[in-house]
């Protein structure tokens, strides 16, 4: 191996890109990211185009597509251009790296050389402000690539800070940096909720044009025990204005018209959402959702009606047929529909079963396990039979919510259960993530 090749793979492995990013790469876990990058939509000036374009290539490419990828990665560098109103800067750091790496993949080294030139260019007229530090435009890149790749947020929430603290006046990624911080805390009982309310107000003051921020500052004054009704119906006025978008904040907006307003007005509101844009399968997986959270809601008072039960398995089987490569979490909703109709208990339990026999990711097996057990429990009355499913869950070593929670059954029940002495052996060798 030549000198010259030694110290061009040494500089492609120095690039700062998605290629060298350490980030879960798995087929499902690439399909699942796709659909999620393709609901986010290209509509409506969004500030974060260029970021999408570079992830959205890079998962192309590692699911085999590459003039996709290549088609992508040239869109993100045309994104930057209109959206930064210049030719070059250093936020084409990230894009120029993966265009070295994708030409490196297909053979062409002469052009991937082109692009490490480019690099190295661009790096030596835009050093980061702090010579220990990436640049912050490189910063705020990783970020927003972990916001939407990567189930853990906090290094996400680090990164922008970092990115922030170099260059203060960028406002979309003030706003990310809070919604990352929002997301990180979601389920952690950290005692931040005040300083939290504070940062997404000010946030929200300096980016009102941002609804999904404006929605998750509602939902924490509705926390907060504040009548929100007013503030909540105006705003969805505002968001059925906008694009259609995962970023519209129409999902989070849903959720506090379900929990603070009405679930009957959050249904309407979904309803006419689709009827303005009745192709959009984004708006129809929200519906079905606002469906399963009336069902379940309504199951804990009384019997569901048959009607309802009816058009939330209809809305989700479309839905499952409209995201075939991520439908994962939506058959585990349709599976705990058909379980609340004792008709349809069969039913439910062969979604089940075939959930169980697939070959899935640590995190996935998690949340099955854990629903799994439950439906163990309440709907077979096997409590032996649960039990077993939340040791499935706790035997995994990765941080989760549904860890934490099965390892807490199972310390409740040790002492109560003609299992207790496995439970209580099992728990004694359990190893920590």
């Amino acid at each position: 191996m030549s000198i010259y090749f030694i110290k061009y793979m040494s500089k492609l492995e120095a690039l700062q890109c998605h290629f060298t990013w350490d980030q879960e790469t798995s087929r499902p876990i690439l399909l699942r990211r796709r659909a999620n990058l393709d609901d986010i939509g290209t509509e409506g000036g969004n500030s974060w185009l260029g970021h999408i374009y570079n992830l959205r290539g890079f998962v192309q490419y590692k699911l085999g597509f590459t003039k996709d990828a290549q088609s992508f990665f040239n869109k993100a560098a045309e994104a930057f251009r209109k959206i930064r109103n210049a030719d070059e800067g250093p936020w084409l750091v990230v894009n120029y790296g993966n265009l070295a790496w994708l030409h490196h993949h297909l053979g062409d080294q002469a052009e991937s050389q082109a692009y490490l030139s480019k690099v190295d260019t661009l790096m030596n007229k835009y050093p980061s402000p702090s010579q220990d530090q990436l640049h912050p435009e490189i910063y705020a890149e990783k970020a927003w690539t972990l916001m939407t790749f990567s189930t853990d947020k906090t290094l996400a929430v680090d990164y922008f800070q970092r990115a922030i603290r170099m260059q203060p006046d960028m406002v979309e990624w003030n706003s990310s940096y809070v919604l990352g911080l929002t997301d990180a805390f979601k389920y952690s009982d950290t005692g931040l909720e005040a300083d939290l309310l504070k940062k997404l107000r000010m946030a929200n003051k300096q980016d009102p044009e941002n609804l999904y921020l404006a929605v998750l500052y509602l939902q924490q004054c509705a926390k907060k025990g504040e009548r929100i009704e007013d503030e909540a119906r105006e705003l969805a006025r505002k968001v059925l204005r906008n694009p259609v978008s995962s970023y519209s904040g129409i999902r989070p907006l849903l959720g506090v018209y379900v929990n603070h307003v009405s679930i009957d007005e959050a249904i309407d509101l979904a309803e006419e959402a689709l009827e303005k844009h009745p192709d959009e399968r984004y708006l129809k997986k929200c519906l079905a959702h606002c469906y399963k959270w009336k069902l379940f809601k309504s199951r804990s008072s009384e019997s569901p009606d048959q009607g309802l039960i009816d058009r939330a398995i209809s809305l989700h089987e479309e839905v499952i047929s409209l995201y075939p490569h991520s439908s994962f979490v939506k058959k585990i909703n349709l599976a705990k529909i058909y379980a609340t109709s004792n008709d349809s208990q069969d039913k439910a339990e062969q979604i089940y079963q075939e959930l169980l026999e697939r070959d899935l990711e640590p995190a996935d097996k998690h949340m099955l396990y854990s629903i799994y057990a439950k439906h163990v429990f309440f709907n077979q009355q096997d409590r032996e039979g649960s039990l077993r499913y939340h040791m499935k869950v706790a035997e995994i070593p990765l941080k989760s919510i549904y860890r934490e929670t099965s390892i807490t059954t199972l310390k409740k029940h040790k002492n109560r259960s003609p299992m207790c002495r496995e439970i209580e052996k099992f728990l004694a060798n359990l190893q920590e993530p």
